[in-house]
């Protein structure tokens, strides 16, 4: 409750996580609860992602196994690692992912920052230590990350709701993610990639889906 100060956000959709093989199974539980699926995007992505549209979370957006954005987030083996979330260090990773972020993603991982300890378990902490071995592999996740926190360290200031011991606080934590990011060993196929750097497009482009 620390940040309260930036103001109560809007909830026009939720995303979830769930594993493939429950997918066969969403579409008559979220129907019982009023939802209506859309058989369009179904029929698209039907094996990665669901939406379904209600009233009170007017769009609910299910994605299985991975997290297919700008890069991807693999969640096999982490779905199970908190509950009733995903993860901190991939909620973190969630909006970091995100090659072109805006105020809202600024906010929410400040406030995620500001709330929780960076170390390496995830434990109600993010856990630095497997975010810079998923990123040791894959350059261009990396640059996205490594982008988007700095970006965010240097809009600290500009965000009137927080006061000194907050810019100081989350400034910290972002420092020591970059640190255990850029400690840990690269694998070969990040270094050769590295080498050709932002000159080849290293993200994949997100398709908005329009109800």
């Amino acid at each position: 409750r620390k940040l309260e100060r930036l103001g109560e956000r809007m909830f026009p959709d939720i995303d979830l996580m769930s594993l493939r093989e429950s997918r066969k199974k969403l579409p008559e539980f979220f129907e019982g609860l009023g939802y209506t699926c859309d058989r369009a995007v179904m029929a698209i992505f039907g094996l990665n992602r669901h939406i379904y549209y209600g009233s009170e979370i007017p769009m609910i957006d299910v994605f299985f196994d991975k997290l297919r954005m700008c890069h991807e987030i693999d969640f096999r083996d982490r779905i199970r690692v908190d509950y009733p979330t995903v993860s901190l260090a991939d909620l973190l990773l969630g909006k970091m992912q995100i090659v072109k972020i805006n105020l809202k993603d600024v906010k929410d991982t400040v406030v995620l920052l500001r709330e929780h300890g960076v170390g390496e378990n995830d434990n109600e902490t993010v856990n630095s230590k497997y975010i810079a071995k998923l990123l040791s592999t894959d350059w261009g996740f990396y640059y996205t990350v490594t982008t988007n926190l700095k970006e965010i360290k240097e809009r600290l200031p500009t965000l009137k709701a927080l006061n000194k011991e907050d810019i100081s606080d989350v400034g910290a934590k972002i420092d020591k993610l970059l640190e255990a990011i850029e400690k840990e060993p690269k694998s070969i196929g990040w270094r050769m990639r590295a080498r050709i750097g932002a000159k080849k497009k290293w993200y994949e482009e997100v398709e908005e889906v329009v109800r």
